[in-house]
């Protein structure tokens, strides 16, 4: 794809291999050409992510609740996630070569943000999977691990393939990066226990504070 057309059939394809086959399509990546393709990428990804977010909260499904309120937060958070994909792609860019820069790789940002471009394909299926966490705390556990690992995974080798850094120091990285994404999720997960047997605790004195104020006949 070049700066001057954008082939939807050609996003479309590489999507499927970053996915599938990540190790011969970053292998084979074009590193340079412009800033609008991984763009409009990125924007493309948000938006797809955006709109699955915003099926959700009308079937009321995830934080968000359902009805007139909840159509307007999930339209806010479609708009959102085109904005925010616009900002991470560029601060995902910034990290990914600090990163690369330690693994004595490519240091080049449009290289750098051609690889973030490639990775936010996971965006949607992250909205997607966000059901889990609805109807299993412990199966929203899982599935944030899973996709977690699987985004190191393509990024290790967009590092190896893509941006040529040192593939024993980009091991290392990735693993310290697992490490680091695991520990967060369970603190998370403790957070939302807590959270919850709060709130479980707050509606249970609730409603024995509004049986005790019912007129007795």
């Amino acid at each position: 794809m070049a700066d001057s057309t954008f082939d939807l059939n050609s996003f479309i394809q590489e999507s499927k291999d970053v996915l599938l086959n990540p190790k011969s399509y970053f292998s084979t990546m074009k590193t340079s050409g412009g800033m609008t393709e991984p763009l409009i990428k990125a924007v493309i990804y948000g938006a797809i992510a955006g709109a699955i977010a915003f099926i959700w909260s009308l079937l009321r499904i995830g934080a968000m609740t359902g009805g007139m309120f909840g159509s307007a937060i999930g339209v806010m958070v479609f708009i959102w996630s085109i904005v925010g994909a616009i900002i991470g792609l560029f601060i995902g860019a910034v990290i990914l070569l600090v990163i690369s820069s330690i693994c004595k790789g490519n240091t080049d940002f449009e290289a750098n943000v051609r690889v973030t471009a490639a990775t936010m394909v996971l965006m949607p299926i992250n909205s997607f999977f966000a059901f889990a966490g609805h109807f299993n705390i412990y199966l929203g556990v899982i599935v944030s691990i899973a996709l977690s690992v699987f985004a190191l995974w393509l990024l290790y080798n967009g590092l190896v393939e893509a941006l040529k850094s040192n593939p024993e120091t980009t091991k290392i990285v990735t693993y310290v990066l697992i490490a680091i994404f695991v520990v967060f999720i369970l603190i998370g997960l403790g957070a939302r226990r807590r959270a919850r047997q709060f709130m479980n605790e707050f509606n249970n004195k609730d409603v024995k504070e509004m049986m005790k104020d019912m007129p007795k006949n």
